[in-house]
């Protein structure tokens, strides 16, 4: 995804996104417990959880798209909010279908908007306090073909869902931390 008129996203969006990403750190960390607590079965709660977490990140998403107005990387950032709509709808459906669809759908979500948090990162490169980002999106990749693959399992279990979202967390805390204070 290429930007729109800077590949550098403005200084004044660092305290923005610093905020977010700890924001998205305590989100994810919450909502790892709750799923883990929720057990590994597609109970009301865990399903309420699973559309919940890329709608969060559609929230996100948006706030950070108006942080970065003007000189970010908002094609990428409209895209992010686009595949994570579409995952909370797919995700809502594939509910009604069992484990292994949601894991297919989750998956796949991983895997592009991995893509895509890879290509924001690096964008932002210039910014400071990206490599966790660039490394985050590299890593959803990878998780999001694992858990298409584990669909496929004789006992899929949405417990993995927990440990790729407190990790994703922990690399959105990293950055918060990494990101330049100056502005």
């Amino acid at each position: 995804m290429a930007s729109t008129a800077s590949t550098e996203p403005a200084p004044a969006a660092a305290p923005t996104l610093r905020a977010l990403y700890a924001a998205r750190f305590v989100f994810a960390a919450a909502w790892a417990a709750l799923l883990l607590a929720s057990g590994s079965d597609l109970t009301t709660a865990a399903k309420v959880l699973l559309i919940v977490y890329p709608a969060f990140d559609v929230a996100a998403a948006v706030v950070d798209a108006r942080s970065a107005r003007g000189t970010g990387p908002l094609k990428g950032l409209y895209a992010n909010m686009a595949v994570s709509t579409l995952a909370a709808v797919g995700i809502a459906l594939a509910t009604t279908s069992g484990t292994p669809a949601v894991l297919r759908v989750w998956g796949a979500w991983a895997i592009v908007s991995g893509l895509v948090q890879l290509l924001v990162g690096v964008v932002r490169r210039p910014m400071g306090g990206q490599w966790a980002m660039i490394a985050s999106g590299g890593i959803s990749v990878l998780a999001g073909a694992s858990f298409v693959r584990s669909a496929a399992a004789d006992n899929p279990s949405l417990t993995a869902l927990a440990g790729y979202a407190a990790l994703g967390g922990i690399f959105f805390l990293t950055s918060a931390i990494r990101l330049p204070r100056r502005g």
